[in-house]
């Protein structure tokens, strides 16, 4: 021990005499102690060693006794070096990397939820187009047929492949429409729901969220929806496509005709997202709510990850089609006649443009109230089997995609 002592004796000779800082005061009572430092300190760095338990709350350590702290500092040739300069560095990557790395789950969350509604419209409008392409025979080509005539004639003079004509356009436009959809919807009952404060989002908010979704969702993919209308149209064969279709029309009646029918298109998917999407989320919040509902949400989190895709849908596979039927049934019978509209107007030329409610009148006119309808079975026909399938698919990708 005396060596020890003279040893340190020896070197205190040739440096100055330490400076002694006492940080109890700013430790108050998690650390009582000091620090040694040498002279050639800066006196940021002191500055940084009082302020350092406020500005780090986790770094303080609980100690029932006096604690010394020792801090090391190289100085060779008399060259001084900021170590509090390199910890803030440090301390300001750490951030940054944190922030890339929310950013970057967000990022991915919101591309697996995007392709999560892009493969439910693919796969459901894949399984309907025969239905689809009934339902524009009867709305763009005034069909007065029968469905079954219908049926005959379109097999006897296109064949099998006929009753999925444009299906590749319809799968382009509605992909991406429901894709936004999905994740509009989703987007802002969320923000409503933290807006408000509610523990649970209201059907108020679920309404507005779904109006919300479609105007928007409505205004990114509409010229799709225009190019496909004008190929099913008597003459489309001619244009050569969907960029035939594109050119022709932007060449001839400019570019702003690719949003034709732009505000019934509004009118009319604003009501329908509403209904859509409310429907079907107030149908499962009360089935979750209930006896059964609850239940089964206890033996979900139970088993976890032991069961299939489909065994992990919040209600169950027959409950997710059947609630997503009725979801869509009622927005189409709610919007058919927006639908008929919108169409109408996509057809129209620049020579006999006319407006929205002079469009309304022509077809009152030639047809009477019916006429707003028509076509509306098969359109049910093929809305039951689309909203099921594409409600069912799109639960089960958030599902495999671990959507958050």
């Amino acid at each position: 021990m005396q060596g020890n002592i003279s040893h340190y004796q020896q070197q205190n000779q040739q440096h100055s005499p330490p400076i002694f800082f006492n940080p109890s005061s700013d430790f108050g009572s998690l650390i009582s102690g000091g620090l040694f430092l040498e002279p050639t300190v800066p006196d940021s760095f002191v500055r940084l060693l009082r302020n350092y338990p406020e500005s780090n709350p986790q770094r303080r350590t609980r100690s029932s006794g006096g604690v010394f702290l020792s801090v090391s500092l190289p100085n060779e040739e008399g060259k001084r070096f900021p170590e509090h300069k390199s910890y803030i560095v440090e301390k300001q990557q750490r951030k940054v990397h944190n922030v890339k790395r929310v950013r970057g789950g967000s990022a991915v969350n919101t591309t697996k939820h995007l392709w999560a509604g892009a493969i439910a419209a693919m796969v459901s409008r894949t399984c309907v187009a025969p239905l689809e392409r009934l339902k524009l025979e009867y709305i763009v080509r005034g069909e007065k047929r029968n469905i079954l005539e219908l049926i005959k004639t379109i097999a006897i003079t296109q064949g099998l492949r006929g009753f999925w004509k444009g299906n590749l356009v319809n799968v382009l436009r509605t992909a991406p429409f429901k894709a936004v959809n999905f994740y509009a919807y989703d987007t802002y009952r969320k923000q409503l729901l933290r807006f408000s404060g509610n523990e649970e989002t209201t059907n108020f908010e679920r309404f507005i969220a779904g109006a919300a979704a479609g105007i928007t969702a409505t205004s990114i993919c509409l010229p799709l929806d225009t190019i496909r209308t004008k190929l099913v149209a008597p003459g489309g064969e001619a244009l050569g496509g969907v960029i035939g279709a594109f050119q022709y029309m932007v060449r001839t009646e400019g570019i702003f005709s690719l949003y034709k029918g732009l505000v019934p298109s509004i009118i009319s998917m604003a009501p329908s997202g509403a209904v859509f999407y409310g429907v079907y989320d107030i149908l499962k919040s009360a089935y979750l709510h209930s006896p059964e509902g609850m239940k089964r949400i206890e033996n979900l989190h139970k088993q976890g990850q032991e069961l299939s895709a489909f065994d992990q849908l919040e209600l169950g596979p027959v409950r997710t089609l059947l609630y997503g039927a009725i979801a869509g049934a009622c927005a189409e019978a709610a919007t058919y006649p927006f639908e008929v509209l919108r169409r109408q107007l996509q057809l129209q030329v620049r020579s006999t443009k006319l407006s929205t409610l002079a469009t309304c009148v022509k077809i009152v006119e030639h047809g009477g109230i019916p006429a707003l309808y028509a076509g509306l079975i098969p359109s049910l026909l093929q809305v039951l089997p689309s909203a099921s399938i594409s409600y069912f698919v799109y639960e089960c990708m958030k599902i495999v995609l671990k959507v958050e």
